[in-house]
Protein backbone atom coordinates (compact mmCIF):
# COMPACT_ATOMS: atom_id res chain seq x y z
CA UNK A 1 0.00 0.00 0.00
CA UNK A 2 1.77 3.33 -0.89
CA UNK A 3 1.67 5.67 2.34
CA UNK A 4 2.24 9.40 1.09
CA UNK A 5 1.80 12.10 3.37
CA UNK A 6 -1.15 14.54 2.71
CA UNK A 7 -3.34 17.40 3.08
CA UNK A 8 -6.74 17.11 1.12
CA UNK A 9 -7.34 20.77 -0.01
CA UNK A 10 -11.27 20.15 -0.46
CA UNK A 11 -11.86 17.66 2.53
CA UNK A 12 -9.78 20.21 4.85
CA UNK A 13 -12.37 23.22 4.09
CA UNK A 14 -15.19 20.89 5.24
CA UNK A 15 -13.29 19.29 8.49
CA UNK A 16 -12.59 23.31 9.48
CA UNK A 17 -16.88 23.70 10.53
CA UNK A 18 -16.27 21.14 13.27
CA UNK A 19 -13.10 22.25 14.66
CA UNK A 20 -13.38 24.70 17.62
CA UNK A 21 -11.80 28.18 17.08
CA UNK A 22 -9.06 28.00 18.62
CA UNK A 23 -7.85 24.78 17.01
CA UNK A 24 -9.02 26.22 13.51
CA UNK A 25 -6.71 29.19 13.79
CA UNK A 26 -3.75 26.54 14.61
CA UNK A 27 -4.67 24.74 11.70
CA UNK A 28 -5.27 27.53 9.59
CA UNK A 29 -1.63 29.03 10.04
CA UNK A 30 -0.50 25.50 9.73
CA UNK A 31 -1.82 25.04 6.21
CA UNK A 32 -0.88 28.35 5.32
CA UNK A 33 2.85 27.17 5.61
CA UNK A 34 2.15 23.28 4.91
CA UNK A 35 -0.42 23.72 1.89
CA UNK A 36 0.05 20.44 0.21
CA UNK A 37 -0.61 17.14 -0.58
CA UNK A 38 0.31 13.93 -2.88
CA UNK A 39 1.99 13.97 -6.56
CA UNK A 40 -0.49 12.25 -8.30
CA UNK A 41 -3.12 14.82 -8.84
CA UNK A 42 -5.94 15.47 -11.49
CA UNK A 43 -7.80 18.39 -12.82
CA UNK A 44 -10.17 18.15 -10.00
CA UNK A 45 -8.22 17.58 -7.48
CA UNK A 46 -4.79 19.33 -7.66
CA UNK A 47 -2.35 18.47 -5.44
CA UNK A 48 1.26 18.74 -4.50
CA UNK A 49 4.12 16.62 -3.12
CA UNK A 50 5.27 16.79 0.28
CA UNK A 51 6.92 13.31 0.68
CA UNK A 52 7.70 10.22 -1.10
CA UNK A 53 7.23 6.64 -1.08
CA UNK A 54 7.46 5.89 2.91
CA UNK A 55 8.33 2.11 2.39
CA UNK A 56 11.27 3.15 0.72
CA UNK A 57 14.37 4.41 2.90
CA UNK A 58 14.81 7.29 0.65
CA UNK A 59 14.57 11.17 1.48
CA UNK A 60 15.40 14.30 -0.34
CA UNK A 61 17.55 16.84 0.36
CA UNK A 62 16.52 20.62 -1.05
CA UNK A 63 17.39 24.42 -0.78
CA UNK A 64 15.91 27.30 -1.99
CA UNK A 65 18.05 30.12 -3.33
CA UNK A 66 16.46 33.76 -3.91
CA UNK A 67 19.15 36.20 -3.26
CA UNK A 68 23.44 36.51 -2.73
CA UNK A 69 26.22 33.79 -3.68
CA UNK A 70 27.92 33.52 -0.61
CA UNK A 71 26.50 30.81 0.94
CA UNK A 72 25.65 28.56 -1.41
CA UNK A 73 29.56 27.48 -2.31
CA UNK A 74 30.15 26.56 1.00
CA UNK A 75 26.95 24.22 0.74
CA UNK A 76 27.98 22.84 -2.99
CA UNK A 77 31.24 22.31 -1.43
CA UNK A 78 29.98 20.12 1.44
CA UNK A 79 27.59 18.28 -1.17
CA UNK A 80 30.37 17.16 -2.87
CA UNK A 81 32.59 16.22 -0.35
CA UNK A 82 29.61 14.10 0.75
CA UNK A 83 28.75 13.01 -2.45
CA UNK A 84 25.19 13.88 -2.05
CA UNK A 85 22.93 15.17 -5.05
CA UNK A 86 20.48 17.70 -4.06
CA UNK A 87 17.43 19.67 -5.78
CA UNK A 88 17.75 23.02 -5.66
CA UNK A 89 15.13 25.56 -6.15
CA UNK A 90 16.22 29.12 -7.43
CA UNK A 91 14.40 32.32 -8.81
CA UNK A 92 14.59 33.67 -12.21
CA UNK A 93 15.87 36.87 -11.36
CA UNK A 94 18.57 35.16 -8.92
CA UNK A 95 19.73 32.53 -12.20
CA UNK A 96 20.06 35.72 -14.60
CA UNK A 97 22.64 37.44 -11.60
CA UNK A 98 24.40 34.29 -11.05
CA UNK A 99 24.41 32.04 -14.19
CA UNK A 100 28.07 31.13 -13.21
CA UNK A 101 26.96 29.63 -9.45
CA UNK A 102 23.47 27.86 -11.48
CA UNK A 103 25.88 26.21 -14.25
CA UNK A 104 28.07 24.94 -11.24
CA UNK A 105 25.20 23.20 -9.32
CA UNK A 106 24.33 21.38 -12.73
CA UNK A 107 27.67 20.35 -13.56
CA UNK A 108 27.81 18.79 -9.86
CA UNK A 109 24.63 16.82 -11.02
CA UNK A 110 22.21 18.76 -8.57
CA UNK A 111 18.49 18.77 -9.91
CA UNK A 112 17.24 22.58 -10.57
CA UNK A 113 13.64 23.44 -10.08
CA UNK A 114 12.88 27.13 -9.85
CA UNK A 115 10.67 29.04 -7.31
CA UNK A 116 9.19 31.47 -10.21
CA UNK A 117 10.64 34.87 -11.52
CA UNK A 118 10.14 37.46 -8.44
CA UNK A 119 10.16 35.51 -5.46
CA UNK A 120 6.90 36.93 -4.23
CA UNK A 121 3.75 34.86 -2.78
CA UNK A 122 1.41 33.22 -5.25
CA UNK A 123 -1.57 33.64 -2.69
CA UNK A 124 -1.21 37.66 -2.67
CA UNK A 125 -1.09 37.67 -6.14
CA UNK A 126 -3.86 37.63 -8.93
CA UNK A 127 -3.85 34.78 -11.06
CA UNK A 128 -2.69 36.37 -14.23
CA UNK A 129 0.37 37.81 -12.10
CA UNK A 130 1.28 34.16 -11.02
CA UNK A 131 0.71 33.14 -15.09
CA UNK A 132 3.10 36.13 -15.99
CA UNK A 133 5.52 35.16 -13.10
CA UNK A 134 5.69 31.43 -14.00
CA UNK A 135 5.80 32.43 -17.96
CA UNK A 136 8.58 35.10 -17.27
CA UNK A 137 10.61 32.13 -15.12
CA UNK A 138 10.42 29.67 -17.69
CA UNK A 139 11.68 32.08 -20.48
CA UNK A 140 14.30 32.91 -18.34
CA UNK A 141 16.13 29.24 -17.52
CA UNK A 142 15.21 28.47 -21.40
CA UNK A 143 17.40 31.26 -22.26
CA UNK A 144 20.33 30.07 -19.63
CA UNK A 145 20.18 26.63 -21.51
CA UNK A 146 17.34 24.89 -18.64
CA UNK A 147 14.38 24.62 -20.59
CA UNK A 148 13.69 20.92 -19.01
CA UNK A 149 12.79 22.77 -15.43
CA UNK A 150 9.56 21.27 -14.64
CA UNK A 151 9.98 21.27 -11.00
CA UNK A 152 8.33 23.97 -9.18
CA UNK A 153 8.04 25.04 -5.53
CA UNK A 154 5.67 27.89 -4.74
CA UNK A 155 7.59 31.27 -3.13
CA UNK A 156 6.96 30.92 0.67
CA UNK A 157 5.46 27.59 -0.13
CA UNK A 158 2.41 29.37 -0.03
CA UNK A 159 -0.51 27.80 -2.12
CA UNK A 160 -3.43 27.56 -2.94
CA UNK A 161 -5.99 25.29 -5.58
CA UNK A 162 -5.75 27.86 -7.98
CA UNK A 163 -2.54 28.18 -8.17
CA UNK A 164 -1.86 24.50 -8.20
CA UNK A 165 -4.06 24.10 -11.17
CA UNK A 166 -2.10 26.95 -12.86
CA UNK A 167 1.31 25.18 -12.62
CA UNK A 168 -0.25 21.68 -13.63
CA UNK A 169 -2.01 23.55 -16.61
CA UNK A 170 1.54 24.68 -17.47
CA UNK A 171 3.50 20.86 -17.51
CA UNK A 172 4.87 21.61 -13.70
CA UNK A 173 4.73 19.62 -10.64
CA UNK A 174 4.66 21.80 -7.36
CA UNK A 175 6.95 20.69 -4.47
CA UNK A 176 6.85 21.54 -1.08
CA UNK A 177 8.10 20.01 2.09
CA UNK A 178 7.93 17.99 4.94
CA UNK A 179 10.92 18.75 6.94
CA UNK A 180 11.00 22.66 7.55
CA UNK A 181 14.37 23.70 10.22
CA UNK A 182 13.86 27.60 9.61
CA UNK A 183 17.79 27.38 8.84
CA UNK A 184 16.92 30.91 7.75
CA UNK A 185 16.47 32.45 10.99
CA UNK A 186 19.94 31.09 11.82
CA UNK A 187 18.47 29.45 15.39
CA UNK A 188 21.48 27.82 15.63
CA UNK A 189 23.04 24.59 14.27
CA UNK A 190 22.26 22.61 17.06
CA UNK A 191 18.61 23.37 16.73
CA UNK A 192 18.69 22.70 12.61
CA UNK A 193 20.15 19.39 13.10
CA UNK A 194 18.48 18.60 15.65
CA UNK A 195 15.06 19.24 13.78
CA UNK A 196 15.98 17.16 11.06
CA UNK A 197 17.05 14.28 12.74
CA UNK A 198 14.01 14.15 15.10
CA UNK A 199 11.70 13.84 12.47
CA UNK A 200 13.55 12.57 9.76
CA UNK A 201 11.61 9.37 7.98
CA UNK A 202 11.49 7.14 4.69
CA UNK A 203 10.32 9.66 1.95
CA UNK A 204 10.91 13.10 4.02
CA UNK A 205 11.78 16.04 1.90
CA UNK A 206 14.14 18.48 3.70
CA UNK A 207 13.65 21.89 3.07
CA UNK A 208 17.20 24.37 3.63
CA UNK A 209 18.26 27.85 2.01
CA UNK A 210 21.23 28.45 0.27
CA UNK A 211 21.04 32.26 0.02
CA UNK A 212 23.31 34.82 1.77
CA UNK A 213 20.71 34.52 4.99
CA UNK A 214 21.84 31.41 6.00
CA UNK A 215 24.29 31.32 8.46
CA UNK A 216 24.24 28.06 10.10
CA UNK A 217 23.35 25.37 7.41
CA UNK A 218 26.84 24.24 5.97
CA UNK A 219 27.99 23.42 9.39
CA UNK A 220 24.39 21.36 10.31
CA UNK A 221 25.23 19.44 7.25
CA UNK A 222 28.58 18.26 8.17
CA UNK A 223 26.77 16.37 10.85
CA UNK A 224 23.01 15.50 9.41
CA UNK A 225 24.53 13.89 5.95
CA UNK A 226 26.34 11.19 7.55
CA UNK A 227 24.11 10.65 10.49
CA UNK A 228 21.04 10.25 7.57
CA UNK A 229 23.29 8.18 4.88
CA UNK A 230 23.81 5.60 7.57
CA UNK A 231 19.99 4.50 7.18
CA UNK A 232 18.73 6.19 4.25
CA UNK A 233 19.57 6.79 0.72
CA UNK A 234 19.25 10.53 -0.39
CA UNK A 235 17.50 11.46 -3.58
CA UNK A 236 16.64 14.27 -5.87
CA UNK A 237 12.98 15.13 -6.10
CA UNK A 238 12.56 13.80 -9.40
CA UNK A 239 13.94 10.66 -8.08
CA UNK A 240 11.65 9.93 -5.58
CA UNK A 241 8.69 10.89 -7.87
CA UNK A 242 9.98 8.12 -10.33
CA UNK A 243 10.17 5.82 -7.25
CA UNK A 244 7.12 6.73 -5.79
CA UNK A 245 5.06 6.51 -9.35
CA UNK A 246 6.88 3.13 -9.69
CA UNK A 247 5.32 1.92 -6.84
CA UNK A 248 2.03 3.35 -7.89
CA UNK A 249 1.89 1.56 -11.15
CA UNK A 250 3.16 -1.51 -9.21
CA UNK A 251 0.07 -1.51 -7.14
CA UNK A 252 -2.50 -0.76 -9.80
CA UNK A 253 -1.09 -4.03 -11.80
CA UNK A 254 -1.76 -5.92 -8.57
CA UNK A 255 -5.63 -4.77 -8.56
Amino acid sequence: MRRLYIVDIKKQKKAFIIIPIALFVALFLYLEFNYTSTVFSNQDNPRALTAGNTKHSSVALTFNISHGDEQVIPILERLKKENVQATFFVSGEWAERHPDILEQIAEDKHEIGMLGYQYQSYVEQEIDEVRSDLNKAKETFTKLGYEDIYLLRAPNGHLNEEVIKLAENQGLKVIHWSINPNDWKNPGTKKITNHILKNISNGSIILLHASDSVKQTEKALEVIIPKVKDKKEFLTISELITQAETKQEELQSIE
